[in-house]
């Protein structure tokens, strides 16, 4: 846990520190690392954790492209292509839900290096499948690291950062899933462009996920343990004070840092509490009617660009795709990262899907948008701009936050898995609502899932400047004020 120094984590040389100082407070980790400025170690951590975003984004694009492909060559049906794009959304249901948990327990270190092995395992195991069952399988594999990353590279950077940009930094971790909706159609206009067969260009396409969890796993192996688990699941402040100790090079002396009350919540208790029971409608409920409409229409969007621009070529259904991107998502990143923690993270969660929810009513109430890829593609894609300014960051962001130490990745594993559970039902119904209703009738379902994932986010605390423990009431629970740090405006 050495092998990254502290000195990076709160931002400041060893000398800048007074020892005595620090030697004589009563702070505890939590508050040190609360009030740390972000520094080069945030940084590092940021881009390690990101990979496993970049390979999401990745592998959600370019499965579109492969679905195509495999049903041409293997004369699959259309349920057999809903299971070649959705197996992986499927597997991350389960693996946010297992990981999440085990990593509460287990700590949080091993399964961040875990998941990135079993992402390598499924992209490569996909890329030599020899018929269909084996690349339902071997997705669904994929999947499982996918959807343990989720709550670990969450929770993680959230108990590394400080109070006030802890919304940026975690969102910049999501971020990188940018990288990697531009990334995948590049990669499909360059192969589907360079002579290769079909059979090798989506072997290609799929075996490449595994090069960024393969550049980052040995970085991974070395981050250190959460200090907040650590000192407050563990019942390991002094250890946790020794590593501190040791990361500022002997700055903070060791036992300098006041013992933090234990948190222990069976799962039995967190499913029985009603305040959690309502943390989790507010976090897993909007997630699953985000990533129902964003998974579902992403997924299937060359499905519908053929219904808008029906002659387009392939290739000029990728630019188009790359163009939605590139213009509307890419800022959308961008202004959530810049954003986020002076609007709000609820706040911002709430705009984006009001946003989202008007983008697709006016939509599916106006034929003549549908009939035409100019406004089509402008509102769609002002859609897109909302959907990376909301609820694609926040949904991700407010889970590492509103539950206590002790159950954090359990929660957001939760969260997480019942959204990806709303992604494989958006994968499996968006193209039979096409079918049946018609472009305009699956845009006002979209709309309508935007509008209750509105109305749910009301039911979370606002937790941009406040302490993870005020947030998720560990310090109520122990009887301490709430942090000096919480303003009027960000209550519950």
């Amino acid at each position: 846990m050495a092998e990254f120094e502290v000195s990076e984590l709160t931002g400041a040389p060893a000398q800048e520190i007074p020892p005595t100082g620090l030697a004589a407070s009563t702070r505890t980790v939590s508050e040190l690392l609360d009030e740390a400025p972000t520094s080069g170690f945030h940084r590092r951590a940021v881009l390690i954790s990101g990979m496993g975003f970049f390979t999401d984004a990745y592998d959600l694009f370019v499965i579109g492209i492969v679905g195509a492909i495999v049903t041409v060559q293997w004369h699959l049906s259309t349920t057999q292509t809903s299971w070649v794009t959705g197996s992986a959304i499927l597997g991350a249901f389960l693996g946010a839900f297992v990981f999440g948990r085990i990593a509460d327990v287990l700590g949080r270190k091993v399964i961040y290096t875990a998941v990135a092995l079993i992402m390598i395992v499924g992209a490569l195991g996909s890329a030599l499948a020899p018929g269909f069952l084996w690349l339902v399988l071997a997705r669904f594999v994929l999947g499982l690291g996918i959807g343990g990353d989720y709550p670990v590279s969450a929770v993680l950077m959230s108990e590394y950062a400080n109070r006030a940009d802890r919304g940026r930094l975690v969102g910049l971790v999501f971020s990188m899933q940018a990288v990697g909706l531009i990334v995948g159609p590049l990669m499909g206009l360059l192969l589907l462009s360079s002579g290769l067969s079909q059979d090798l260009t989506w072997r290609v396409l799929l075996g490449a996920g595994a090069l960024p969890a393969a550049g980052v796993i040995y970085l991974r192996a070395r981050m250190p343990e959460s200090p907040r688990f650590r000192a407050r699941v563990k019942g390991q402040a002094s250890q946790a004070a020794h590593d501190l100790h040791r990361f500022t090079s002997g700055a903070i002396a060791a036992g300098s840092v006041a013992e933090a009350p234990r948190h222990r919540m069976s799962p039995r208790q967190f499913v029985t509490n009603p305040r959690m029971l309502l943390l989790i409608l507010g976090t897993a409920g909007s997630w699953f009617l985000f990533d129902y409409a964003y998974y579902g229409n992403t997924i299937s969007l060359p499905r519908i660009l053929l219904e808008v621009a029906p002659h387009a070529s392939l290739v000029a259904k990728l630019w188009l795709t790359l163009g939605v991107f590139v213009v509307f998502a890419l800022p959308g990143y961008l202004l959530a990262v810049w954003k986020i923690d002076s609007i709000g993270h609820r706040a911002l969660q709430v705009i984006g899907f009001a946003v989202m929810a008007a983008c697709f009513l006016v939509l599916g109430l106006v034929p003549a948008l549908t009939a035409d890829v100019v406004p089509f593609i402008a509102i769609f894609g002002f859609s897109y701009l909302f959907t990376e300014f909301g609820p694609n960051t926040t949904t991700f962001v407010l889970p590492s936050e509103v539950f206590p130490v002790e159950m954090r990745t359990t929660g957001h594993g939760i969260a997480a898995g019942i959204g990806k559970l709303g992604a494989f039902v958006g994968v499996f119904l968006v193209p039979q609502l096409q079918t049946h209703v018609g472009l305009r009738g699956m845009l006002l379902v979209a709309a309508g899932a935007a509008l209750v994932g509105m109305g749910v986010t009301f039911v979370l605390p606002e937790p941009a400047t406040r302490s993870l423990e005020d947030v998720s009431g560990e310090n109520h629970q122990a009887g301490a004020a709430p942090s000096r740090a919480a303003s009027p405006a960000a209550t519950p």
